[in-house]
C-alpha cells in the first residue's frame, strides 16, 4: 500500500515591519545611506578643475590653482 502524504500550511509566524512613511527600509531596518548630489567627490573635483583648464585656454603651470578653485566652488553655499 502506497503511503499518502499530505502538506500542511507552514507554521511560522509572520512578522510585519511598521510604517515609517513610505521611507527606504535597508537590509537591516534602518534608512539605507543614498548619495546625495551635493556629495563633494574627488572625481568632481577632478572634472571641475580640468574644466577650470579648458576655460583658461589649456594653458599648464596652474594645476594646483585649479584644484583648489574648483574645490572651494564645489564646497560654496551657492553651488549646493
Amino acid at each position: 500500500m502506497a503511503k499518502s502524504t499530505t502538506t500542511t500550511p507552514s507554521t511560522r509566524k509572520r512578522t510585519t515591519k511598521k510604517s515609517n512613511g513610505g521611507a527606504a527600509v535597508g537590509p537591516n531596518g534602518n534608512q539605507p545611506s543614498i548619495p546625495t548630489d551635493i556629495e563633494i567627490t574627488e572625481e568632481r573635483i577632478r572634472i571641475r578643475a580640468y574644466h577650470r583648464y579648458l576655460e583658461r585656454g589649456g594653458g599648464h603651470g596652474a594645476d594646483f590653482d585649479d584644484w583648489l578653485e574648483a574645490e572651494r566652488e564645489l564646497r560654496s553655499p551657492r553651488h549646493n
